[in-house]
């Protein structure tokens, strides 16, 4: 039987549903392996329950300060899923654009391309599902 889930963990886990959204969320505990599961909890607990629940800065704040540091180590697969978040974080379209002209000056032009060229593609597949949805982007 496994342990109830600590206030951290169930802390990090209404944080990660809030930021990153159920359907995310439910995906990554479905596709979880006894292999992973460990590494998911890590995530829920230090990432979503120690992190991203601090009082210190807002949720759109901590949303341009990741999408900063994602686009300047290459981690694009994370890039993406966060500028998807921005959606239920408030960062606008303007706050990843300055993020990103901030990545090119300050950790190289090819990393801010990448990110950018990404960052126009989640854009555009956003406003696409919004417009089938019947919503103004």
């Amino acid at each position: 039987m496994a342990d109830a889930p600590s206030e951290l963990e169930r802390t990090g886990e209404a944080v990660r549903r809030r930021i990153l959204g159920d359907a995310h969320v439910d995906r990554a505990a479905a596709s979880s392996t006894a292999f992973d599961a460990p590494f998911q909890e890590l995530i829920t607990r230090s990432a979503w329950g120690s992190v991203w629940s601090r009082p210190d800065l807002s949720p759109r704040e901590r949303s341009i300060v990741t999408i900063a540091l994602l686009a300047a180590l290459g981690h694009h697969d994370e890039l993406a899923m966060h500028i998807r978040a921005t959606r239920q974080t408030g960062a606008s379209e303007a706050d990843v654009r300055e993020a990103l002209l901030h990545v090119a000056v300050y950790a190289g032009l090819p990393a801010a391309n990448s990110a950018i060229r990404l960052a126009k593609q989640v854009y555009a597949e956003l406003a696409a599902a919004e417009a089938k949805e019947g919503k103004a982007p």
